[in-house]
């Protein structure tokens, strides 16, 4: 009787309203604040004894993020997976921590040379490069209103980042420059990550918390070796040592970075792919207006017209360009 009564009783986290809202505000809060400090760091002012300094150590930012994700990730496996087997290749997790963590250099490189704004709104067009590598190596088919919502998010880009020439002959102006650049590299790693991501699930059926900490760790292994081989870590030591700020930025920025995959993670679980896509949409435009507010980062109004093309093609491909789920056995 006792443990009917008890089985009949539902915990708190069985709410899914209650859910929902921690998923929602979890997702939200450590990616807002995530945002905020990757411009705090990257485009910070350092100064000392009337002589300024720029952070150029973009590769042991992502070395220092990718060991708090592994570390993050190894946790929640030790408490809530067990002796879960994982059965993916080694090689293959090697492969993919190669676009990985390109794409999240020349993403956070790319913040030198464009605003934060500009950086978020290029990542948001993620669902172009995974849907062209899609077509040409999956050879998957898509739904005629996912081209169209490409179509969308494309024009807002082109209209976000167009600089009109103000009747100036000279060179210096340029409609795509070298932060452009690393952003379109940027995507294509993103799309080579995506595909690879698929092939695992597809063949191994590799679980999220497996795939994040074995990607940061090979991910930690090559960037590594890089930043001890060109010196940079040692360069980004004294260059902290002078700016001893910095150290508690980056600490959080890896924590946000690794709680904010843990919430998306848990809101695919509980209520799929598609709530999960709308959320981070929410998130990126807020993130955007956070930005504008807090650092002053000026938009056109044609920009905040492209801005809002984007985020429209976003969400509209969240919700109809999905292609229906065949049934397997």
């Amino acid at each position: 009787m006792a443990s009917g009564k008890a089985a009949s009783k539902p915990s708190l986290w069985q709410n899914e309203r209650l859910r929902f809202i921690v998923c929602f505000c979890g997702v939200f809060v450590c990616y807002f604040y995530y945002g905020i400090l990757q411009e705090t760091i990257t485009r910070g002012d350092y100064s000392q004894a009337g002589k300024k300094e720029k952070f150029r150590y973009a590769t042991t930012l992502v070395f220092i993020q990718c060991i708090i994700n592994a570390a993050f990730a190894r946790l929640l496996i030790q408490f809530f997976e067990g002796s879960k087997q994982d059965h993916t290749r080694s090689w293959l997790y090697g492969v993919c921590s190669l676009s990985y963590l390109g794409a999240m250099v020349s993403s956070n490189s790319a913040l030198q040379y464009v605003n934060y704004p500009t950086q978020v709104l290029g990542k948001s067009c993620k669902p172009i490069p995974v849907m062209i590598l899609g077509v040409t190596i999956l050879r998957k088919k898509y739904p005629m209103a996912k081209y169209l919502c490409v179509f969308l998010i494309v024009t807002g880009v082109a209209l976000f980042l167009y600089k009109p020439n103000k009747g100036s002959s000279t060179s210096d102006e340029h409609t795509f420059g070298f932060g452009e650049m690393l952003l379109l590299v940027s995507l294509t790693l993103d799309g080579l990550t995506g595909v690879a991501q698929d092939h695992m699930r597809a063949r191994y059926q590799t679980g999220a918390n497996h795939m994040m900490l074995n990607i940061n760790m090979w991910s930690t292994l090559v960037l590594g070796m890089i930043v001890l081989w060109t010196g940079e870590v040692w360069e980004f030591l004294s260059f902290a040592d002078r700016y001893p700020g910095i150290v508690y930025n980056i600490l959080l920025f890896g924590i946000t970075s690794a709680l904010g995959q843990t919430f998306i993670f848990m809101t695919v679980v509980y209520f799929g792919p598609l709530t999960c896509s709308i959320i981070t949409t929410t998130r990126k435009f807020f993130t955007i207006l956070g930005s504008v507010l807090l650092f002053g980062n000026v938009i056109s109004p044609m920009q905040w017209f492209g801005t809002i093309l984007v985020f429209l093609g976003l969400g509209l491909d969240a919700k109809f360009g999905k292609s229906p789920k065949k049934t397997t056995h």
